[in-house]
C-alpha cells in the first residue's frame, strides 16, 4: 500500500519545474511555478513542500538555487518553515496590488529601458506613480516629503547636480522595508533596504581593463566630465586608477569644445551631447576614428550600435537593472544586488 503522504510529495515535485533555456533565473522559475499552481488550484494551503535537497536532485540544479527560491516564497508569505518538519504552504491568497512611488532623476533612453523592464517584470498587478525631479535636490525633497503614505514601495534613483549631501536624511524618512534604491547607493542610510546598484569606481576600471588590447595603440586617455554634473565622482577615481596602473597619460576635460584633439588619444564621454560634439570635431580634423583617435561612450543605447559603424560602450545592463528591481519587490527582499556592467567593443576603438 502506497503512503498517501508520499503521493502528495511526489505530486508537488512534479508541479515545480524549471526551463534551462529560459533567461528567467531558476530560483524565480521555482517561485513562479509555485504561484502558478496555487492560482490553478493544484496546490492547497497546508500542503508540504519538497525538501530543498529533494527538489535540488529532482530538478538537477544547485541546492543554493532552491534555497533562494524558498527564501523568496517565505519572504512573500506563501510558505513557512516549521522546525524539524520542513516547508509548508502558508498562504494561497497572496496576490497583492503593489502601489509604487517611482522617482527618477531624469528622462533618457536608458532610463526608459529601466522603466520598461521594471514595469513589464512587475506585471499587471502593479500601480506605478512615476515622478521626475531633474537632478534638483529641492524638488526631490519636496516630492518625497509630500508623498502619500499608502505606497507599498518607494523606488528611487538618487543623482543630484548639487545639494545631495543631505539626501540620506530625506531618504531615511522612508520605512526601509518599502525602500529600493536604483543605480546608486547613498552613504548615511540606516537599516536594511533593497538596492539594484552600480559600483561606479570598479565598473569603469574593469570596463577599460577589458579593452586593454585595443587601448594599447593609444598613448593618452581623456574623459569628458562636465563640471557641476550629477555623474558620481567615483567614475573619475576609477578612470584615474586605471590610467595610473597601466601607465597611460590621462586628462579630465570639462568642455570638449575647446580641447585640442590629437592622434593617439582616446576620448571617453559620459554625456550624450558631448559625443555629438566630439564626433563632429574629429571628422573636421579628418582623423580616422578607431585608428588615429578612439572613442568610448558611457551608457549603451541602440543608436550607438550604428553611429560610425558602431561606438564602443561601457555600460550597465539597464534592462537587467529594471528586472532585478522588480524581482526584489516581488520577493519582498532587502537584498542589495550589483547590476552587471560590461564593455561592448565596436570599431570606434
Amino acid at each position: 500500500q502506497i503512503n498517501p503522504n508520499i503521493m502528495k510529495k511526489l505530486g508537488m515535485i512534479d508541479l515545480i519545474s524549471v526551463d534551462e533555456y529560459s533567461i528567467t533565473p531558476k530560483y524565480l522559475q521555482i517561485v513562479n511555478s509555485v504561484k502558478r499552481e496555487i492560482e490553478s488550484g493544484n496546490i492547497q494551503k497546508g500542503e508540504k513542500m519538497p525538501s530543498i535537497n529533494e527538489l535540488s536532485i529532482e530538478l538537477d540544479i544547485a541546492r543554493d538555487t532552491v534555497e533562494r527560491g524558498y527564501k523568496c516564497l517565505k519572504n512573500s508569505g506563501i510558505i513557512e518553515a516549521v522546525p524539524r518538519r520542513g516547508y509548508f504552504i502558508k498562504n494561497i491568497e497572496f496576490l497583492q496590488t503593489l502601489k509604487i512611488f517611482l522617482l527618477f532623476n531624469k528622462l533618457s533612453s536608458h532610463k526608459k529601458t529601466i522603466y520598461d523592464s521594471f514595469a513589464e517584470s512587475l506585471g499587471e498587478n502593479a500601480l506605478i506613480d512615476f515622478y521626475i525631479y531633474n537632478n534638483d535636490f529641492l524638488l526631490f525633497k519636496r516630492l518625497l516629503l509630500n508623498r502619500k503614505d499608502d505606497y507599498t514601495h518607494y523606488v528611487i534613483i538618487p543623482h543630484f547636480i548639487e545639494g545631495g549631501a543631505n539626501a540620506h536624511e530625506i531618504i531615511n524618512t522612508i520605512p526601509k522595508e518599502k525602500l529600493l534604491l536604483l543605480d546608486k547607493l547613498v552613504p548615511g542610510l540606516t537599516g536594511e533596504f533593497a538596492a539594484a546598484y552600480e559600483n561606479f569606481e570598479w565598473d569603469i576600471y574593469n570596463g577599460l581593463n577589458e579593452a586593454i588590447d585595443q587601448l594599447a595603440k593609444y598613448h593618452t586617455l581623456k574623459i569628458i566630465f562636465p563640471e557641476n554634473s550629477y555623474y558620481p565622482p567615483e567614475i573619475l577615481k576609477g578612470f584615474k586608477n586605471f590610467c595610473q596602473d597601466h601607465t597611460f597619460s590621462y586628462k579630465v576635460i570639462s568642455d570638449i569644445v575647446e580641447e585640442p584633439i590629437n592622434v593617439g588619444e582616446v576620448y571617453i564621454n559620459v554625456m550624450e551631447v558631448d559625443l555629438v560634439t566630439l564626433i563632429e570635431r574629429i571628422m573636421l580634423l579628418d582623423f580616422k576614428i578607431g585608428e588615429q583617435v578612439g572613442i568610448i561612450s558611457y551608457n549603451e543605447t541602440p543608436l550607438k550600435k550604428v553611429i560610425l559603424n558602431g561606438i564602443t560602450t561601457i555600460s550597465t545592463d539597464f534592462h537587467q537593472m529594471g528586472f532585478i528591481a522588480a524581482q526584489l519587490i516581488l520577493c519582498n527582499s532587502r537584498e542589495q544586488v550589483k547590476v552587471p556592467f560590461k564593455l561592448t567593443l565596436r570599431p570606434s576603438l
